[in-house]
C-alpha cells in the first residue's frame, strides 16, 4: 500500500544543516515527496536538535532541546490525522535523527533525564508524552510509499550509473531502528529499484571524520581519503549519502584527500574527482525532476559530468 493511500502527511523536521550548508539535500527532498504525492508538514517553530557541541558541553540541556522539538510535534499532531495517537516526524539530518532518537530513549530509560526534562518543558508552557515516532526518510520511502509505487514513476532510469550507497555512522548506530547496524541496505533497494548499479561498498558505516576535519584535520582528511579511494577501487561513478556533515566532508576535502592518495600535495585530477550526492538527487533525476531543482550545480565537485557520461542527464 502506497503512503498516498496510507499515511500522505508526515511532520518535518529540518534541522539546522538543511537550511544552511545542506540545503540541496531539502529541496531535493520536498521535490522527491511532493512527485510521490506524500505531503511535509513543516514543523512550526522548531530550534537546533542539540547536537554537536551541546552534547558535549551539557547533555541534559542537549536533550531539553531535541525534547522541545518532541514536544511541539506532539502537539502540532497532523490535521488528518490517520495514526491515532502516534505522530510520524521525519528527520532527514543524520545527527538530528540521533539526537532526537537518542532524547527519547534516555527520557524513557532514564527517569532522572526523563524527570529534569520534562521540568525544562514545563517552564515553556509544554510536555512529552512519548507518542512520536522519529523517521528517516528512507524509511518512508522504502516501508510506507514502496518501491513498487516509486518504480512505477520513475521517467529516467538511473541504468548504468554506478552508486557506492553511504550511509555513515548515525542512522543506524546505535538505534537501527529500520535497518541493519551493520550492514544496512535500505538505500542499496531504493536506488536498484529507480534502475541504478549499486557496487559493494564495505564502508557504508564507516565515519567520514564528522567535525574532525576542522579540529584534527590529519585524522579527518585521512578518514575522507578512505572512503574516497575505496568508492574508486569499487567503480563508483558516484557516492550517494544521507548526511549532510559527510557529503560537506567527501566534497569539500577532496583535494586535500587526494594529496594525502598520491602522497604529495597535488590536487586530484578531473578524472580522479568523485561527485557525492544526495540519495534524493539521484532518486529526483530518476522521477524525472531537472537537476536544477534538485540542487546539483551546489556540488564542490560537479555531478554532472558523471551523471551525463551514463546517460542520466
Amino acid at each position: 500500500m502506497s503512503a498516498t493511500t496510507l499515511a500522505g502527511r508526515y511532520l518535518y523536521y529540518p534541522g539546522c544543516s538543511l537550511k544552511g550548508t545542506g540545503r540541496a539535500y531539502e529541496t531535493s527532498l520536498l521535490a522527491v515527496f511532493r512527485a510521490l504525492g506524500v505531503e511535509l508538514l513543516e514543523l512550526d517553530d522548531w530550534n537546533c536538535c542539540g547536537a554537536t557541541a551541546y552534547m558535549s558541553v551539557d547533555e541534559v540541556k542537549a536533550f531539553a532541546l531535541s525534547g522541545r522539538n518532541l514536544a511541539l510535534a506532539e502537539r502540532q499532531g497532523l490535521p488528518d490525522e490517520a495514526r491515532g495517537e502516534q505522530v510520524d516526524l521525519i528527520a532527514p539530518c543524520s545527527a538530528c535523527y540521533l539526537v532526537l532518537n537518542k532524547t527519547q530513549a534516555y527520557m524513557r530509560y532514564y527517569p532522572q533525564i526523563g524527570q529534569r526534562v520534562s521540568q525544562a518543558l514545563q517552564t515553556a508552557g509544554l510536555r512529552y508524552k512519548g507518542s512520536v515516532r522519529i523517521r528517516h526518510p528512507l524509511d518512508v520511502l522504502v516501508n510506507d510509499v514502496g518501491l513498487d509505487e516509486i518504480a512505477l514513476k520513475v521517467k529516467t532510469p538511473l541504468k548504468g550509473l554506478k552508486v557506492a550507497p553511504y550511509y555513515g555512522c548515525q542512522i543506524v548506530r546505535p538505534f537501527a531502528t529500520f535497518d541493519d547496524r551493520h550492514n544496512p541496505v535500505t538505500m542499496d533497494r531504493l536506488l536498484g529499484a529507480v534502475g541504478a548499479e549499486v557496487v559493494d561498498y564495505p564502508l557504508k558505516t564507516s565515519c567520514c571524520g564528522g567535525s574532525l576535519t576542522g579540529n584534527l584535520p590529519k585524522v579527518g582528511v585521512t578518514l575522507v581519503h578512505a572512503l574516497l579511494d575505496e568508492a574508486r577501487k569499487r567503480g563508483a561513478d558516484v557516492i550517494a549519502t544521507v548526511c549532510p556533515l559527510c557529503q560537506f566532508n567527501l566534497d569539500a576535502f577532496q583535494e586535500r584527500a587526494g594529496g594525502r592518495r598520491t602522497n604529495d600535495h597535488h590536487a586530484p585530477t578531473a578524472s580522479q574527482q568523485l561527485p557525492v550526492v544526495y540519495f534524493t538527487q539521484l532518486l529526483g533525476l530518476a522521477l524525472g525532476i531537472p537537476a536544477r531543482e534538485l540542487g546539483l550545480q551546489a556540488n564542490i565537485v560537479p555531478a554532472e559530468p558523471a551523471l551525463a557520461k551514463r546517460g542520466v542527464l
